[in-house]
């Protein structure tokens, strides 16, 4: 299957985990002023899954949460969002559901994770060996799934059965240092899973990291896309994104808005693409789709609620001038 074919089936199977999100109202509120928070879904994977959603498509969740309450709210928050759950599954112990708490601020924000004892950490091959890929069109993931054993292992071998299946497979590069027991181990296992992807999205900082230095992560984008990946998107922050595929790059802007806090950008602006391409965009429309969504959600609070609908979309981008001029990338 080609990589764009398998994209517009518009049915993806997601690899990664959920979590709950908390954060303090109303808007502008520090965290240790709060005295009401809301709760809701987060984790990028899962923002992805329910961006997609929201947007038309299809996604299901791989991943394991905690047999509590935490875990059951974010199984619940999944039903909610219309993601496919079946692939979610409990684990006991002493492993708990990851938290975010952030701020919906951009001045001196403020976002605390609590990622001890994880329990999307404990994903197992059996977990991913238990879905029937053939029944998608595509693998998402995030790299925070490779950050421990034994999720970097099952996801690597939900790389090779989607493979296997002729699924092509979309990777977010999503480097958080935070989860990682060392830069020289995320260096490599990134690389890998790099090395395998398809379609690859991330910041200059991630694919500088990927190199060894940020002055080198344009000429590792340009690479992986002539050795192996058909499309990897180059995204630059306010200076927009450079989007390498078939020998040609191309130059996109951002949609300028004054933004609410910094957080879910990157999630939505992968469901906004990948809806953007599955619904017959061309390339260049289907970034800049992506962009909007990402616009759209750090404009309001939290994450998978700040996710836009069609309409939403369609409305944001009549009402809005235009993007930015791209900026030139040497």
């Amino acid at each position: 299957m080609k990589v764009l074919d398998g994209i517009r089936r518009n049915d993806f199977i997601i690899v990664g985990r959920v979590g709950m999100d908390l954060f303090p109202d109303p808007p502008g509120t520090a965290t240790e002023d709060g005295t009401v928070f809301h709760a809701d879904m987060g984790g990028s994977s899962a923002n992805t899954a329910a961006g997609i959603v929201k947007l038309g498509g299809k996604a299901a969740l791989v991943t394991r949460v905690s047999d509590d309450a935490v875990g059951r709210f974010c199984v619940n928050k999944l039903h909610h969002y219309g993601v496919d759950a079946t692939h979610v599954t409990p684990v006991g112990g002493e492993a708990r559901n990851s938290l975010a708490l952030y701020e919906s601020r951009v001045e001196g924000h403020q976002s605390v994770i609590y990622r001890n004892g994880a329990a999307d950490f404990e994903m197992s091959v059996e977990d991913v060996e238990a879905v029937d890929y053939a029944r998608y069109g595509a693998l998402v993931t995030a790299g925070t799934v490779f950050a421990a054993e034994p999720s970097r292992s099952a996801t690597f071998r939900a790389f090779e059965l989607a493979r296997a299946a002729a699924l092509p497979i979309i990777f977010d590069v999503d480097y958080r240092p935070y989860s990682w027991p060392s830069p020289q181990v995320a260096e490599e296992v990134l690389s890998r899973a790099g090395a395998m992807a398809d379609v690859i999205v991330g910041n200059d900082e991630e694919f500088g990291f990927m190199a060894g230095g940020i002055d080198k992560g344009l000429d590792k984008a340009r690479a992986l896309a002539a050795d192996s990946a058909e499309i990897v998107i180059y995204k630059m922050g306010e200076k927009g994104a450079v989007t390498f595929s078939n020998g040609q790059e191309l130059h996109t802007g951002i949609y300028p808005v004054t933004a609410l806090k910094p957080t879910g950008a990157g999630d939505s602006f992968m469901a906004g693409f990948l809806s953007a391409l599955a619904g017959g965009h061309d390339l260049e429309a289907a970034v800049l789709r992506g962009s909007a969504c990402a616009a759209i959600v750090v404009g309001k609070p939290g994450c998978a609620p700040a996710m836009p609908f069609p309409a939403d979309l369609d409305a944001f981008l009549k009402s809005h001038p235009g993007p930015s001029a791209p900026e030139a990338k040497d």
